[in-house]
């Protein structure tokens, strides 16, 4: 199972980059998709070098969220997007990334989002989750319909902990990401690195 751990640094208790050291040099998580939202573009890339550069000192895999000028400006091969972001990128521009990621919340928005060239999509939310509290989540059969007609990995995203990591991937997804608990030192396992 591939586990992407999503960060928020809202949700951290001590400091950020010490919590991206712990996911890093640990062997639970396989990436660190860096997901601050409510940056400008330019705090974004302040951020993003210095969480690049940890993740590189320990061989863990860096996904770059939404910014993807930034990312081609690092030299960065690796972005997750939005939607609306990706359908706004110029189609030349899709093929200079190795992996291209896409949040999708329906069957349309996959095969849009597959139209589009994501070599990977995250689908959710699948379980309740204090990100989206009071949304009712899309629940394991959306899932399982969403990995039924895929042609691209599906990772499960919202609410997904060690006690239901197994029930997203019975469906057929190829892994979780995880933020909660990720970045608040609550996994849950103890395999967890924090």
């Amino acid at each position: 199972m591939y586990r992407i751990a999503v960060t928020n640094r809202h949700l951290c208790e001590g400091g950020f980059l010490n919590r991206i050291e712990m996911l890093a040099q640990g062997d639970y998580y396989d990436a660190i998709l860096l997901r601050e939202k409510d940056l400008s573009e330019e705090e974004y890339r302040t951020l993003s070098e210095n969480v690049l550069s940890i993740c590189r000192n320990y061989g863990k895999e860096c996904i770059l969220h939404t910014f993807w000028q930034t990312a081609l400006k690092l030299s960065h091969p690796f972005v997750h997007l939005p939607l609306p972001v990706l359908a706004e990128m110029p189609s030349g521009q899709r093929g200079r990334f190795r992996k291209l990621g896409v949040s999708v919340h329906s069957l349309e928005q996959l095969r849009w989002a597959e139209q589009y060239g994501a070599s990977y999509v995250t689908a959710g939310h699948i379980f309740p989750t204090d990100c989206k509290r009071g949304e009712p989540p899309r629940g394991i059969g959306f899932l399982r319909e969403i990995c039924d007609c895929a042609h691209v990995p599906v990772y499960g995203i919202g609410g997904i902990s060690p006690q239901n990591e197994e029930q997203v991937t019975a469906q057929g997804a190829a892994g979780v990401c995880v933020m909660s608990g990720c970045m608040t030192g609550k996994c849950g396992n103890h395999d967890c690195p924090i």
